[in-house]
């Protein structure tokens, strides 16, 4: 009997113990992950183009003494007070410039500042768009390799030509139109050329990333052969003001 009520104890404290651990377990909210922000959806080719056509300018300079257009270039509208970056290169000849905005409205326009060891000008136009449209700055230090990249520039002569590709390198040196080194360039493979210079590189954010300078030569063609070159926006616009990019 002694042994018989010892066991009905023992199952009486076990099923008591029991209860009060699951009615404390169960009063616990589970455990959950926190929650993670989610990144913004990438933008496509043709939302980037959307979004930066507006910023974007057509850049010739003109010969003084038959104002036949001897240069020509892409440039981008960097801040509100029209402050416009290209590069160094294009109206480096000495002419007088035109700038054509992307609503057709036509402005001279003279170099505010230039940096020829980075092959980057800041130009200042006495006449402005209806209505003005800044490029949105962002910032190439979070770039990688394989990172998508639009490129909107003149062309050829094709004004807004738009193409994509990747980030193919970073930290790049290449030989500028004057013979120059550049240093510490963004590499990527979508498709430019001559005209091509001073125009945006952007990235599915839509953000302008770096200005486009140069592009590999290993023939006297000066053709597209994969690789172009693009000077990172902070180098940029330390050259020729503007809005500081973000991180």
């Amino acid at each position: 009997m002694l042994i018989g009520a010892a066991a009905v104890l023992a199952l009486l404290l076990t099923a008591f113990l029991s209860f009060r651990m699951g009615s404390a377990d169960s009063a616990k909210p589970l455990p959950t992950a926190s929650p993670k922000p989610s990144p913004s959806p990438a933008l496509t080719t043709a939302q980037v183009y959307a979004a930066l056509a507006p910023s974007v300018v057509v850049i010739e300079t003109l010969d003084p003494a038959t104002n036949r257009v001897q240069a020509s270039g892409t440039g981008i509208v960097a801040n509100t007070d029209a402050v416009i970056l290209t590069a160094f290169h294009v109206v480096s000849d000495g002419g007088a410039i035109r700038v054509t905005f992307a609503d057709g409205t036509k402005a001279t326009a003279k170099v505010l500042e230039s940096d020829p060891a980075i092959d980057i000008a800041a130009l200042q136009v006495d006449t402005l768009p209806a209505v003005l449209v800044p490029a949105v700055i962002g910032g190439s230090g979070r770039l990688a390799v394989g990172d998508d990249v639009v490129a909107i520039g003149n062309q050829l002569g094709l004004t807004f030509s738009t193409t994509s590709g990747v980030v193919s390198g970073l930290d790049r040196a290449a030989t500028g139109n004057n013979g120059t080194r550049l240093d510490g360039l963004i590499q990527f493979d979508a498709a430019v050329n001559p005209g091509s210079s001073g125009g945006p590189l952007v990235n599915t954010r839509g953000e302008t990333i770096g200005i486009v300078v140069a592009l590999a030569n290993p023939t006297d063609a000066g053709t597209f052969v994969g690789i172009g070159f693009a000077v990172p926006i902070g180098a940029a616009l330390g050259a020729g003001g503007g809005p500081a990019p973000q991180q």
